[in-house]
């Protein structure tokens, strides 16, 4: 007999080509699939009010009667309103739809529907935006809990009930608890099959808790295992062990202490790297922290147990700074470097490739620091002992797997300038030992922080020339590459016409309420820039430049000869100009805190005293965003402001920086239901259950439902976990 997670779902009654590849659209493509297409919001129906006992502003059921026929108008492009009025025995109400002009011909004269939603009172009529709506039956009324799923174009509500109606009692009947019965007592967990039964159908508010706290459980529980069952499958491999971790002779040679949590860290590295199974570690602090002088003292570690290391960047800017920061104090040591980026020259490269291979220790490269050039045919080690990667959220999503797959039985160090919460590090970087180095380096100062908005540009201009006038320099961040013509348009006035003047008044209110604030672009604001400050040289950099462009711009702007770069967010990582002391945000409220963090850390870098300057855009902040901004002002420690960003913006923005290619093959993870922040210690409790278990049982073996669940949460093949 086939699993649910090999039965298409175009098997089920009404879901023919058209409506399977509706289902596709929305993720689903077997009924394993649809079970787990979990409702993202329930309504209380059952409640039914009429009009005049509902309260302003509040959500209910009310039972009313079409009275008018549907009108449409396209009120801008991209942008139609629908709109009708309906009755009970209470009162009058007008029903108003955005952009649905489909519903034009469900509405007939006379029908009666169940309307669910917020009811507002304008004078002695009401009103309803964008209602739920159903055909009223008195005699058949729907249950007190109403699922809602996300559509996608083709599939409703109607249909998607009808289907999981469909499939539940298949599922009950068939489907295996990916659970162990060990670790669902232990937690006090339901069944997997009342679980699905109750997040789809609950019959209260209690079932529907107990329901979703075991399908979360289970989330974070297949995806920990299957992280830690990976990891330990890397682990059984074995690596170059490295006893001998005696790095008196660098420490001698840099001209500063390391901070006690440095210090910390090179111990984890070096405890590590002794062993001979391999090393998968990140270090994990803010910018300036002094990551890299650990991974300089792996690097000699490496080194002088015989063995040779990668250290890989994102940009060749990053890269060319690495080799010039490290290769000389590396050569006072004997250690040989070479650097290997796209620019090298063939020849160059083949020097390069020869020399990592050379059999003659005298003529055999130590180190190599490149950018994803060291992923190239020919660019293998002889003797691979150590491969680093740095600030690792911008790599895409294979290439650090790539070069480990490249120098295989190496040691693994991953670094990365962005401070993130305990509970999202679990999931992004699962696989890894973590050091978090939570201590900056004497000296280092603060960057005052200021948020303003568009009324300070003269101010900010004239700051802009005292900070060049005075040796300084000035980096301003722009959210958009290039102008674009606004979405929106304009509102077309002719188009709502056919309407009242009560309904005119109301459409150009919502034209206003959609509208998108303009945005700086950088191109743009470069332009206008210069021409404001004349005789102070400007330039931009963007991604979407060559990258012989962006090296050229970034290394006039490191050697001072244009004082103001104005630039999107490719400088936010790997550029160390020691004269830059204002960062100037535009529109800083399209930026997540950690992100502007990680830009405010560009300036501060020298001994002349540097500020940040948040700029709002042109139609305000929100209560949120304002919230947001002000964190920005008043805190100044990474990890403490990722934790406010986790808890006002979700995880987005950190997966989306992340390069990890166990998160799904896109470089992003999507629970169903859990959530990193809410359900933190849910969370905590999984990953705990789940190391347990593989230190038992590291192939999974023992409990085949549940290696075949997490195999298929992480789309590997069956022998990836074995």
């Amino acid at each position: 007999m086939k699993q649910l997670h090999e039965i298409p779902v175009s098997s089920l009654h009404g879901v023919g080509r058209v409506k399977a590849q509706a289902y596709a659209a929305a993720g689903v493509h077997t009924l394993l699939d649809l079970l787990y297409y979990f409702p993202r919001a329930y309504e209380n129906r059952a409640n039914v009010l009429p009009l005049t006992a509902t309260e302003d502003g509040g959500k209910c059921a009310t039972v009313l009667t079409v009275a008018t026929e549907p009108k449409i108008a396209n009120i801008r492009r991209g942008m139609s309103l629908l709109k009708f009025r309906a009755f009970d025995d209470s009162g009058i109400c007008d029903i108003t739809y955005f952009n649905q002009n489909y519903l034009k011909d469900k509405f007939p004269i006379g029908s009666t529907f169940r309307f669910y939603g917020k009811v507002e009172r304008k004078k002695s009529k009401f009103e309803m935006t964008s209602p739920a709506c159903e055909p009223w039956v008195e005699s058949a009324p729907p249950p007190p809990f109403f699922p809602i799923y996300r559509l996608s174009e083709g599939l409703s509500q109607k249909q998607i009930a009808q289907n999981i109606e469909e499939i539940l009692p298949l599922a009950c009947a068939t489907l295996p608890d990916p659970l162990p019965e060990s670790v669902r007592l232990e937690h006090k967990l339901c069944t997997v099959h009342f679980a699905l039964k109750q997040i789809h159908k609950p019959d209260s508010y209690a079932s529907l808790a107990i329901a979703k706290r075991r399908l979360i459980f289970d989330e974070f529980f297949l995806f920990a295992t299957g992280l830690r069952a990976q990891s330990q499958h890397i682990q059984r491999h074995s690596a170059p062990p490295c006893p001998d971790t005696d790095i008196s002779p660098l420490l001698s040679l840099f001209p500063y202490e390391l901070t006690r949590a440095q210090m910390r860290t090179v111990e984890d590295i070096s405890r590590d790297m002794a062993k001979s199974e391999p090393m998968s570690r990140i270090v994990i602090g803010d910018v300036g922290c002094g990551k890299t002088a650990c991974a300089t003292a792996a690097i000699y570690i490496a080194v002088k147990n015989g063995y040779q290391a990668a250290l890989m960047a994102p940009t060749e800017i990053l890269a060319n700074q690495h080799y010039n920061d490290l290769a000389p104090l590396l050569a006072r040591l004997g250690i040989k470097c070479a650097l290997l980026t796209g620019s090298v020259t063939a020849a160059n490269k083949r020097k390069i490739y020869a020399a990592m291979q050379a059999i003659d220790p005298s003529e055999r490269l130590d180190v190599v620091i490149g950018t994803q050039a060291l992923l190239s045919e020919g660019a293998d080690f002889i003797n691979p002992g150590l491969v680093i990667t740095d600030e690792q959220h911008r790599f895409g999503v294979n290439q650090r797997a790539l070069l480990s797959e490249k120098n295989k039985h190496t040691h693994v160090l991953v670094m990365s300038a962005t401070p993130i919460p305990r509970s999202l590090a679990l999931v992004m970087y699962g696989d890894l030992k973590m050091s978090k180095i939570d201590e900056m380096p004497p000296g280092r100062q603060r960057v005052d922080t200021f948020l303003v908005d568009e009324g300070y540009r003269a101010r900010l201009d004239a700051f802009i020339k005292k900070q060049v006038d005075g040796g300084g320099q000035v980096y301003i961040v722009c959210p958009a590459v290039e102008e674009t013509e606004d979405e929106g348009g304009e509102l077309d006035m002719a188009a709502i016409s056919i309407f009242g003047e009560e309904m005119q008044a109301f459409a150009i209110e919502e034209f206003k309420r959609h509208q998108k604030p303009p945005l700086k672009a950088a191109v743009q604001y470069a332009d206008e820039l210069a021409k404001r400050l004349e005789g102070y040289p400007v330039a931009f950099v963007h991604g979407k430049m060559k990258a012989s462009q962006k090296d050229d711009v970034m290394s006039r702007f490191a050697s001072g000869e244009v004082k103001i770069l104005v630039s999107t967010t490719v400088i936010e990582v790997g550029v160390n100009v020691p004269a830059a002391s204002l960062m100037i945000v535009e529109n800083a409220e399209r930026f997540g805190l950690s992100q502007l963090h990680q830009l405010r850390g560009r300036v501060g870098r020298g001994e002349r005293k540097s500020y940040c300057v948040l700029v709002a855009g042109e139609m305000g902040l929100g209560e949120t965003a304002q919230k947001r901004l002000k964190t920005m002002c008043d805190c100044y420690n990474g990890f403490e402001i990722a934790e406010v960003d986790l808890k006002l913006r979700g995880p987005g923005d950190f997966l989306s920086f992340s390069g990890n290619s166990q998160i799904r093959q896109s470089g992003s993870l999507d629970f169903n239901l859990a959530d990193m922040c809410e359900d933190a210690d849910l969370m905590s409790a999984a990953f705990t259950s789940a190391q347990n278990f593989i230190e038992n049982d590291p192939t999974l073996d023992s409990y085949p439902p549940l290696k075949a669940a997490a195999e298929r949460m992480f789309e590997t093949r069956g022998d990836i976990i074995s």
